[in-house]
């Protein structure tokens, strides 16, 4: 990975606010997204840009690129758009559709396999739409799952050779999942030594990159106040409990579990550097309580950098030009990070 090259933007789905939170981003934000571009369909951007653009006010021109290379090129104050995708036909602004998902999804993979090879030095990620991404073909529920296998296939190695995981993160908390997009009864069985020691091995080195030292890890338990000894189940004596004594034994700062309705406020008041949560919600609720405008979305366990809004496309925004784009700032603000630490 080179972290000199430019970053890559994928737009999102066009049927979504992801090209106008992506408009917004260079508009706004001149110095983060210099030696940045999309990766996407030029004309939904040139779109977008007319959506956002004050009354009376013309649109950031927005240029096509045929390379990564060719973004130093562009003249400040023009978004630089590399067409990465099928040029989706018959969007409309709220509506899923298989044309727009497969836009998204194209410019998902083509920014992925970019990456691997070395010609972008990561990917920041505008919303995709889980349903049309399901109409076109995709086989995977979102970017984690597509993420990973395109890093898999890289490798020459199956995805199960491939451990990812969600982090979430903003200024007070962060948060690491040790189940992604499942159903609870499946989180539930998900609670595996093998998976929570995996979670902690991936946060571990992903968080010391970032934060240039040994992350302090917090261990949610799966029941109500940790199991209370047993009473309220058994998972955190028969599972839990081992995985973090294990983890502590390969030199891991993690303890656990800890009841999970105070573990998420310790961590904000600076105990913990993050949190390790057992199942997608348990995790995710704290954080996005805490403000979704401030929210990143980052895969760990990646041969490279990938972080998103903490948000989803928001149909009924699309085409006003309302989308705020604060939640994709910060997300780009996390990559350059990143980049600086890896």
């Amino acid at each position: 990975m080179d972290s000199t090259a430019p970053l890559a933007i994928t737009m999102g789905d066009p049927a979504g606010i992801g090209p106008e939170i992506v408009v917004k981003a260079f508009r706004d934000q001149p110095e983060l997204t210099r030696a940045a571009f999309v990766a996407g369909d030029l004309g939904c951007m040139r779109k977008a840009a007319v959506a956002v653009a004050a009354p009376g006010t013309p649109p950031i021109p927005v240029a096509l690129i045929e390379s990564p290379l060719q973004v130093m090129q562009v003249p400040p104050g023009c978004l630089p758009v590399l067409q990465a995708a099928a040029v989706p036909t018959g969007v409309r602004w709220g509506e899923v559709s298989a044309s727009a998902g497969r836009a998204a999804g194209e410019s998902v993979q083509w920014a992925a396999r970019a990456a691997l090879a070395g010609d972008v030095a990561g990917l920041v990620t505008a919303p995709l739409h889980k349903e049309a991404l399901s109409a076109a073909g995709f086989e995977f529920p979102g970017h984690t799952e597509l993420l990973q296998y395109e890093a898999a296939r890289h490798a020459g190695v199956s995805p199960t050779q491939m451990p990812v995981r969600m982090m979430l993160a903003n200024q007070e908390l962060r948060t690491v999942l040790v189940s992604i997009h499942m159903s609870l009864r499946h989180a539930i069985d998900a609670v595996t030594f093998e998976g929570i020691s995996q979670t902690l091995d991936i946060a571990e080195a992903s968080l010391q990159r970032l934060l240039g030292r040994s992350p302090r890890l917090g261990v949610a338990g799966l029941n109500p106040h940790a199991g209370e000894g047993g009473l309220f189940g058994s998972e955190e004596r028969e599972v839990i409990e081992p995985a973090v004594a294990a983890a502590r034994a390969r030199g891991i700062d993690a303890s656990g579990p800890h009841a999970p309705d105070t573990v998420f406020m310790r961590a904000r008041q600076g105990e913990f550097d993050a949190v390790i949560a057992m199942y997608h919600d348990q995790g995710l609720i704290p954080v996005k309580y805490l403000g979704v405008e401030q929210g990143v979305n980052v895969t760990l366990g990646l041969p490279l950098v990938r972080t998103s809004p903490d948000h989803g496309t928001a149909f009924d925004l699309a085409g006003t030009g309302r989308a705020d784009a604060s939640s994709l700032i910060e997300a780009i603000r996390m990559a350059r990070r990143m980049l600086r630490g890896a």
